[in-house]
């Protein structure tokens, strides 16, 4: 019996991880395809080929990204990008929620910023117990002038949705940085802890502790 309890557990290891995916995918590329319906009707590529080819939405939506992006880069483009969000900031409730969903993709896409760029860990909720946190901001403005102190802006996310989480200003002393990528971090906070990136100790620098046998 513990046989057969480790071959259907190692073959669950194997389908769900699959079927989570596939799942998501077919998700993913379902909506895309709504991409389709700013075409008219008739010149639809189900219309023109007389069956549905999945994932044609994609391609769509790939394009249309590359095409704005091309021209939000150029000098028309900025002109044109200028106009349209000074018009939605005279808009009042359009305004706040414009500005906050702009600051959030600049922050998260931007290759230029340092926000969540970093896995930091640092001691919360108390001292002696860790968390595991992304660094947001370094420049803080009023907030590190009254502190009188360095401090980083850090979001602690919540386990095991990574979307939520708790905003602390911790001082830079009291924060590690980690060699842990971002996406490796997602896995462990999601995974609820089960899922460990491996650490390359070697290229680490110098710890101010000795680690213990079974890790050294």
């Amino acid at each position: 019996m513990k046989r057969l309890r480790r071959y259907i557990v190692a073959g669950i290891l194997v389908w769900v991880p699959l079927g989570i995916t596939a799942m998501l995918v077919y998700v993913a590329v379902d909506i895309t395809d709504n991409t389709l319906l700013v075409i008219p009707e008739r010149y639809r590529p189900d219309a023109l080929l007389g069956f549905h080819i999945p994932g044609l939405g994609v391609i769509l939506a790939f394009l249309v990204l590359l095409v704005t992006g091309v021209l939000a880069a150029n000098f028309v483009g900025r002109a044109f990008m200028g106009g349209w969000e000074s018009l939605l900031e005279r808009i009042p409730f359009v305004r706040a929620i414009y500005s906050a969903a702009k600051n959030f993709a600049e922050i998260v896409f931007s290759e230029s910023n340092q926000s969540f760029k970093k896995v930091l860990l640092i001691e919360y909720p108390r001292k002696g117990l860790y968390s595991l946190a992304f660094q947001t901001a370094t420049e803080l403005g009023e907030v590190q002038g009254r502190t009188g102190d360095d401090v980083v802006c850090c979001f602690v996310p919540t386990t095991p949705n990574p979307t939520s989480g708790f905003i602390i200003i911790a001082p830079r002393k009291d924060v590690t940085e980690l060699d842990m990528e971002v996406d490796e971090a997602l896995k462990m906070i999601i995974s609820l802890g089960v899922v460990v990136p491996t650490w390359k100790k070697g290229e680490t620098a110098e710890l101010p502790f000795d680690l213990p046998d079974e890790i050294a």
